[in-house]
């Protein structure tokens, strides 16, 4: 699935994919601790941001830029977060200056990229953050790269590719990150799914 075909998916999967969302999930108490660790005027970016309902919206008290591919998704999340930057792009190459934010979230988003090309997605979330700023993020739990037929129900394919555990660690270090901890815990749809907290050291 190349990146026009993930981009039209996107744009008509929005509206299924945050219906199938449960309201609850382990995973958004992580950005309370997320938010713990860094100054109350950081700027946090948050690639991958869908409608924005989730882990934009619960990023409060910063300045908050959301990144989406799916255009149709930044629509929903200029409704949910008015206050938020929202801007299209991809992962490996984002649209920010060098150094611009303190903070990145990245949920259910890089499994999404060709594992080939997660190296230069960790180098492009490195290098537009801070020397000593944060990366949360949903980890791997396995090695597999695959398309889901009818996801969701939707009649739509999606498009998914992880590199397994120990890759993700030693491409995450590679990158000048250095892990803090991993944890599973429940995500929105009800799955149990591995996250992965890092600072990123500089070079």
């Amino acid at each position: 699935m190349d990146r026009r075909e993930l981009r039209r998916a996107w744009d008509e999967l929005a509206e299924p994919y945050a219906a199938s969302r449960r309201a609850d999930g382990d995973d958004a108490a992580l950005i309370d601790e997320l938010l713990e660790s860094i100054p109350p005027e950081a700027t946090v970016l948050d690639v991958g941001c869908g409608d924005g309902r989730r882990t934009l919206a619960n990023l409060a008290g910063v300045d908050r830029i959301g990144l989406d591919l799916s255009r149709r998704q930044l629509e929903l999340a200029a409704d949910a977060v008015p206050e938020a930057q929202l801007i299209q792009g991809e992962l490996t190459a984002l649209p920010l200056a060098a150094n611009a934010v303190d903070a990145i979230t990245a949920y259910h988003t890089v499994f999404h990229v060709p594992r080939a090309e997660h190296p230069a997605v960790y180098a492009e979330l490195a290098r537009v953050l801070q020397p000593g700023g944060r990366l949360l993020m949903t980890g791997s739990s396995g090695r597999y790269e695959t398309v889901r037929e009818n996801w969701l129900g939707s009649g739509r394919s999606m498009f998914f590719s992880t590199p397994g555990p120990r890759s993700t660690r030693e491409a995450l270090e590679r990158a000048g990150f250095e892990l803090d901890w991993e944890r599973t815990v429940d995500d929105p749809l009800g799955s149990s799914v591995p996250f992965v907290m890092a600072t990123y050291r500089g070079e």
